[in-house]
């Protein structure tokens, strides 16, 4: 099965739990979503095809053993739920970045699924596909990326309906969009059990690509 890759490179990760590990990234090319805050809209299009042979060959450069699979939207690739089931078979620890908007039912359970729920300022909130929640592990994660207190009060509801509670739960500032410190006041203040992130990569080396 071959793939469109849009780039394959070494870096921190600047998300999730495994923030500020060593990752090897797998970024595929293609998203059906366009959220407003979107900071990898170049990887919408263009990209190469490459084999699952060739993948390896090209990540077994690296001295890491953790690959994180992201986009886009890497499941709007059908070959992608096979790409993750190699690279796991090869030994590697493999995280999955998803926008939720993609069926995560056939995805390998070996991956740690990291799942964005999609909030109403992103533009998107309607493509969420609620049905996911039944397919995540008790170790996966779901991410909120906030764009305004109206968002932050809307995924505290959210995570009362659905009883989120279970999951690991990352709140992250939109870039440029609000204060992270105000986001740490409102987390604070709501007693939601969640990790509240920023963008490493962003901090280390500012909106590049490639890092």
């Amino acid at each position: 099965m071959s793939l469109r890759i849009h780039e394959i490179f070494f870096s921190l990760q600047g998300e999730s739990s495994r923030i500020g590990f060593p990752t090897i990234f797998i970024r595929l090319t293609g998203c059906p979503l366009r959220c407003q805050y979107c900071d990898t809209e170049y990887a919408f299009r263009g990209g190469n095809m490459m084999t699952e042979q060739e993948i390896l060959q090209a990540i077994a450069q690296y001295p890491c053993k953790t690959v994180c699979v992201t986009g886009g939207e890497p499941l709007a690739q059908k070959a992608c739920f096979g790409l993750l089931s190699t690279l796991a078979d090869a030994g590697y620890q493999v995280s999955l970045e998803t926008s939720g908007a993609m069926d995560i039912a056939e995805v390998d359970a070996r991956v740690l699924v990291v799942m964005d729920i999609k909030t109403p300022d992103s533009a998107e909130v309607e493509k969420n596909l609620w049905g996911n929640i039944q397919h995540l592990k008790p170790s996966d994660e779901i991410k909120f990326v906030i764009c305004s207190r109206a968002d932050f009060d809307w995924a505290v509801q959210c995570i009362a309906q659905y009883q989120l509670q279970q999951f690991p739960l990352i709140f992250s500032p939109s870039y440029h969009q609000i204060q992270a410190q105000d986001l740490a006041e409102w987390l604070l203040q709501s007693g939601v059990p969640a990790r509240m992130q920023v963008q490493l990569h962003k901090i280390l080396w500012g909106e590049k690509q490639g890092v």
